[in-house]
């Protein structure tokens, strides 16, 4: 049996108190990319059956199938990413998880064997009572651990294990963050915001320019995206909420910015219809509300302006309709 030393880091947020786990918890696990529909009946689930107990949920960074990718260097099976791990956070505890566990998948985990998983990770770091999981959950080395072993280990440990039947979409297609990226590939925002129950959102921090916009007359806030982003690289509709809860309409633009850089750095660039703001250093949310157009290399400037100028009309357009 691994020692506790030899296991991979496991963060809480926020941080439980001593006494926190005294009682056990209700636990699910899961990488929960994009915290959609699926995963929200799962987490309301998590609630009622363990009413009097703190809710956890397990997540993993990076992505197990990311890092054994990375592993074997076959970086086309990286899966793309819905939510940066903030958003993700963020979503979990909305969804109204008491404690998000976070914990580094690396070759510690990779090695755990389903015993150790059980012993050290569930039972002495979190005093499982309730565990949920999906019918297809896999652990352990070789992801030789699933819900059978996990029932055995349940009588014998003596907590209770459930399996949630899967959610179906409007089509009766189960709902799963791979269909989730395929519709955000699509630049689909309707079927997204559907399967996300919200709009599609990328939170992250406004960084400095070389202030091309404003050579332009276009000033952008800039925002570095994740690596590996699931969303279609384009031009988009969107809504902006900044630090003070104030909303914002917006055009933006997702991608590597071919007419201007040739680095591959994927960057949100957002332009605000009818206002201004030093958000230098902020935390602002975009809200991608209606796809416009792929992104494109144009010849000159002068024909990427009058592109910007075009997306903002009908940026505009959409909301003298739909309203903010």
């Amino acid at each position: 049996m691994a020692s506790s030393c030899l296991l991979p880091s496991t963060y809480f947020l926020p941080k439980p108190s001593a006494v926190a786990f005294r009682d056990g918890c209700a636990l699910t696990i899961g990488n929960f990319d994009g915290v959609h529909i699926g995963h929200q009946a799962l987490l309301a689930h998590l609630k009622r059956i363990a009413p009097n107990l703190p809710t956890c949920a397990m997540t993993f960074e990076p992505h197990p199938r990311e890092y054994f990718a990375k592993l074997h260097k076959r970086p086309e099976f990286i899966p793309t990413k819905i939510s940066t791990l903030r958003d993700k956070v963020e979503r979990l505890r909305q969804a109204g998880v008491d404690y998000v566990v976070l914990s580094r998948f690396n070759q510690l985990m990779a090695q755990l064997s389903p015993e150790q998983f059980v012993q050290k990770l569930l039972l002495e770091r979190l005093n499982i009572k309730h565990l949920i999981v999906g019918r297809d959950f896999r652990f352990g080395h070789k992801r030789e651990g699933n819900l059978a072993y996990l029932q055995k280990a349940s009588r014998i440990h003596g907590f209770t294990i459930h399996c949630l039947e899967d959610i179906l979409d409007q089509h009766k297609q189960r709902v799963s963050s791979s269909e989730l990226r395929n519709v955000l590939e699509q630049g689909n925002l309707a079927q997204a915001s559907y399967l996300l129950g919200q709009p599609y959102r990328i939170t992250g921090r406004v960084i400095r320019g070389k202030q091309l916009g404003r050579r332009i007359q276009v000033p952008t806030m800039n925002i570095k995206v994740m690596p590996h982003c699931a969303v279609r690289s384009g031009v988009y509709v969107v809504r902006v909420i900044d630090a003070q809860h104030r909303c914002y309409a917006a055009v933006a633009s997702l991608g590597v910015r071919p007419t201007v850089e040739d680095n591959g750095q994927v960057l949100l660039e957002v332009h605000l219809l009818d206002a201004s703001i030093n958000a230098y250093g902020q935390l602002i949310c975009t809200e991608f509300l209606q796809f416009l157009r792929d992104e494109e290399k144009f010849p000159s400037l002068k024909t990427m302006q009058i592109a910007i100028q075009k997306d903002i009309r009908e940026a505009q357009h959409y909301f003298d309709i739909h309203g903010l």
